[in-house]
């Protein structure tokens, strides 16, 4: 029988986003909620469809979403994104997930994945277009 490999934080990459959720961001047991956790992985990849699109998008769609392991208050999360594909107005931005179980940097679980669409838009909420992806 082997011992599992630990789970590392990314080290080719820096996060967008580090958060610790609280206690009014979960239920009773101290689970996370997880509509908390869809609203900080929405934020993390509007930052790189930003800088992409430069300036103003708009979330069109989730595209996938998995939640594979639970988090709790008092974790510290880490939020990785980057942009994987682009259309001709749109970007879709993969988000990882990874937590810090309170803040032991030893104990790190990939807690949720997700891709979301994001459409450039100007200043009349028009969508206009994006360069292509290199």
């Amino acid at each position: 029988m082997t011992t599992p490999k630990p789970i590392l934080l990314p080290v080719d990459r820096e996060p967008v986003i580090r958060v610790i959720p609280m206690p009014k961001d979960s239920n009773a047991s101290g689970d996370v909620f997880g509509g908390w956790i869809m609203a900080q992985v929405d934020l993390a990849g509007s930052v790189p469809a930003t800088a992409y699109a430069k300036g103003r998008i708009v979330t069109v769609a989730v595209n996938e979403f998995i939640f594979k392991e639970p988090v709790f208050v008092g974790d510290l999360c880490s939020f990785y994104a980057e942009v994987v594909k682009v259309g001709r107005t749109s970007m879709q931005i993969y988000v990882e997930v990874f937590a810090q179980r309170r803040l032991k940097p030893d104990d790190v679980a990939k807690v949720t994945e997700a891709y979301v669409t994001y459409v450039a838009v100007d200043e009349n909420r028009n969508s206009r277009p994006v360069d292509p992806l290199k």
